[in-house]
């Protein structure tokens, strides 16, 4: 429910602040007076489009704030919690800001979101019936909605076959891509055997590279390692010129162990030589051994780098590196054994296909099955409602027929009408008159509000454009039997439906220092009959008039007190 919305610098809005309570909230004022400005600065939070030029002259920005509480709205705390936004009071607060340089901010309970996901929020929080409105009664989308949310069950029909429907079009969409490319396949095939062939014959192993880079490397410099390995070697265990470190460093084993026989400050340094004599002995050998084993090949050194060659070309062709060289081959025998089994595929995709396809039509026919009831049932609501409305002969039919499988199931809807006895029931919108669109709207919104389908609030601008006399009275009390179920907004210029209002709220246009605005106050009983009055005369009250007002306004409250018991 909506509690309170402000508003700063929308159009003639430059300040106003307005507390909504429950039941109808109606909305009056002289024309021009800036209440379906208001009613457009409370799309703006449920998403509707915004632009730069309806900020106020001469400032900068507009901002337009509401906030809703949202308690037992379970979708919606759903909606909300993917989106990560909190909502634990049950409290939403929507605040939209745009500038005169195109900067727009949108804030839900202070989290930035965009506009298609305020657009969703804002669907569960405000329904928006206005006269251009009357014509979304004729879009399919809007049909589909009205009937799936007139009976609960059918929403979880609707699931369990989308389910089947995704799963058929899913099967049928592959197999439909495998025959497109039968005609590619042979040419397809051949080059996948030959790339097999390719990286099978290279006969390559698993770090394989890494290998012969490292030999080659050492055969590309054993003339360096030579001369190193020998000096190395000399210089360890002595040549011609000297007798190398292990002599010398043996004569200083000797040395230290003498001084230990003539002083025990040695005797620590003793097994420290040792360790050292026994080390540098190790690395001695080591040199040896791998002397003994140097020796320069080119024809292996030709040889690795050959194969060298071969695995970088595969690499800049199949992969960066061996692993996924080889990883792209067991890809490519996949594929080619998809090919060789090509008929047998096809055959499991259409069999699958098939049964994926009954398996829809069965459950889209209990979904057709539950909506033809659903519509009889709905049919006959809207036409109560209609009779009720000052459309006594009136016929309305929500009627289904058979069509190709959707992701809507396999119906079409349309709405059928007729106003007058005698005359068949053709297409909505071939038929009907605005006033008459406006009606049958009324009748759907106030069948519609008995569900829980529909959002807590709703909100009509001027529906009742085009109606007086007995058909305004009748539209007056479908408009309070609706507020008895919902928090309903309405902009009237009728006496018969703002009699009915809980909550009187009335707009005043007024100018100062050469700027236009609006004021918005809430009317005390006092003032709101003489409102109601002057919306009966058309002129300044009268105390007949004053006294007709309160009148209506008595006779209103009865008819209340009875929609709230029923």
């Amino acid at each position: 429910m909506l509690k309170t919305l402000t508003v700063w610098n929308f159009a003639l809005l430059e300040h106003v602040e307005i507390n909504f309570d429950a039941g109808l909230n109606i909305l009056t004022g002289e024309t021009g007076a800036g209440k379906s400005i208001l009613i457009d600065a409370l799309g703006a939070v449920l998403g509707h489009r915004l632009s730069a030029d309806v900020i106020r002259t001469g400032c900068d920005w507009l901002r337009v704030e509401a906030i809703f509480d949202i308690a037992g709205e379970t979708r919606l705390h759903e909606l909300l919690a993917e989106q990560a936004i909190d909502d634990e009071d049950d409290s939403l607060i929507v605040t939209r800001q745009i500038t005169t340089k195109g900067k727009n901010v949108i804030l839900v309970n202070g989290c930035h979101v965009t506009v298609s996901t305020l657009r969703a929020i804002g669907e569960f929080l405000v329904d928006v019936h206005g006269q251009h409105e009357n014509l979304a009664l004729v879009r399919a989308e809007n049909q589909f909605a009205l009937l799936d949310g007139s009976d609960a069950e059918i929403p979880k029909l609707r699931a369990s076959y989308e389910e089947a429907y995704r799963a058929w079009k899913e099967a049928s969409d592959k197999l439909a891509e495998m025959k497109a490319s039968s005609g590619a396949s042979a040419d397809r095939l051949d080059m996948l055997k030959w790339q097999a062939k390719e990286i099978g014959d290279a006969e390559l192993r698993p770090n394989e590279d890494e290998e012969l880079e490292a030999e080659i490397n050492r055969l590309s410099n054993a003339e360096r390692i030579t001369e190193n390995v020998g000096e190395a070697s000399a210089l360890l265990g002595g040549g011609a010129e000297s007798e190398g470190i292990l002599a010398e460093i043996g004569e200083l084993q000797r040395r230290i162990e003498a001084l230990g026989q003539f002083d025990t400050v040695f005797d620590d340094a003793a097994p420290m030589v040792e360790d050292a004599v026994c080390q540098l002995k190790e690395v001695f050998y080591t040199v040896q051994n791998y002397m003994d084993g140097v020796e320069f090949d080119p024809e292996r050194l030709d040889a690795l780098q050959t194969r060298m060659d071969v695995i970088d070309k595969l690499e800049r062709k199949y992969g960066p590196t061996i692993e996924a060289v080889l990883a792209y081959r067991e890809k490519i025998e996949a594929e080619i054994e998809g090919f060789e089994n090509f008929d047998e595929t096809v055959a499991a995709l259409e069999k699958k296909s098939e049964e994926t396809r009954a398996e829809a039509e069965r459950r889209a026919a209990l979904l057709t099955k539950k909506r033809k009831k659903a519509a009889e049932s709905l049919s006959t609501a809207i036409i109560a409602e209609l009779v009720a409305l000052g459309m006594p002969d009136a016929k309305l039919t929500v009627a289904i027929s058979p069509a190709e499988l959707s992701a809507r199931g396999a119906d079409e809807i349309e709405l059928l009408f007729s106003a007058n006895a005698g005359e068949a029931e053709r297409p909505l919108a071939k038929v009907a008159s605005g006033g008459e669109l406006s009606r049958i709207a009324l009748a759907i919104k106030s069948v519609a509000a008995a569900g829980d389908s529909v959002a807590q609030s709703m909100v009509f601008d001027e529906i009742d454009t085009g109606i007086g006399g007995r058909t305004a009275q009748m539209v007056a009390e479908r408009i309070a039997r609706v507020a008895a179920l919902r928090q309903v907004l309405c902009i009237t210029h009728l006496p018969q439906i703002a009699c009915m209002a809980d909550v009187h709220y009335y707009l005043e246009k007024s100018s100062k220092n050469g700027m236009t605005s609006t004021t918005v106050s809430q009317l005390p009983a006092k003032e709101r009959a003489r409102e109601i009055a002057r919306m009966a005369s058309g002129a300044d009250a009268t105390a007949a008039s004053l006294e007709n007002a309160k009148e209506m306004i008595a006779r209103a409250a009865d008819k209340k007190k009875e929609f709230r018991k029923k």
